[in-house]
């Protein structure tokens, strides 16, 4: 992982189960926000603008990302 991605604070949704299976976000002191899959984290977070996470954040409370309904 990136050093300056070391000591981050990550947070969960409160929906998310003692399991895992969740997608983690810390924010970067420079704006930026880091996204990681806590079941697989030997991947490297996924890093965007804030700007880019407020629109992702906009849109999944509008149900833009909703799965499509079942046929």
């Amino acid at each position: 992982m990136s050093s300056d991605l070391n000591g981050l604070s990550w947070f969960k949704s409160s929906a998310s189960s003692a399991n895992g299976g969740c997608l983690e976000v810390a924010f970067l002191d420079d704006g930026r926000v880091a996204i990681r899959d806590n079941e697989d984290l030997a991947n490297p977070p996924f890093l965007v603008t804030r700007h880019v996470w407020e629109c992702f954040i906009a849109g999944a409370a509008q149900g833009e990302f909703n799965p499509p309904a079942s046929a």
